[in-house]
């Protein structure tokens, strides 16, 4: 497959992957641009014995965990006062409320429900974790239930 469809295809999915991890919108931008640059450098290592889709996930999922160490290492610093960061996106808010309650989950857990909502199957999504099919559906329905009390404490 050639570097444009795969970007094409997988774009957004990957944006959102990001989005799950983060909760920031320019931050999960740039994360997803790292991934297609590490996709299209690693692109003629792919050699099939996996789903592509796999391969670009789990690419992503571990370039998110590197931003969050980064992250971690080196805290964000505080702007001015005098200074206000403007947002130049707009999502409905039970979505911005579902990244909010997504990207405070512990990692594994985002990276499996943030699969999950792009339709991963079970089966690809344990080869990505690392962990059995029958613990990622046992995770999946906790992590669900974890969101939906969120959403009911909220008022959503």
């Amino acid at each position: 497959m050639e570097f444009e469809q795969l970007y094409k295809s997988y774009w957004e999915k990957v944006f959102r992957l990001c989005m799950g991890y983060v909760n920031d919108y320019n931050i999960a931008q740039d994360i997803a641009q790292e991934t297609f640059i590490i996709i299209w450098e690693k692109l003629h290592t792919f050699r099939n014995e996996a789903n592509i889709g796999s391969w670009i996930f789990r690419i992503a999922s571990n370039n998110c965990l590197r931003q969050i160490e980064k992250g971690k290492r080196f805290p964000k610093s505080e702007l001015p006062a005098h200074i206000t960061e403007e947002k130049e996106y707009s999502l409905e808010p039970q979505i911005q409320f579902l990244y909010k309650c997504i990207a405070e989950l512990p990692e594994t857990d985002r990276i499996i429900i943030s699969l999950e909502l792009e339709d991963v199957k079970q089966a690809e999504i344990a080869k990505i974790v690392g962990l059995s099919e029958a613990n990622i559906r046992v995770k999946i329905h906790r992590i669900k239930e974890k969101l939906t009390l969120k959403f009911k404490e909220n008022g959503q």
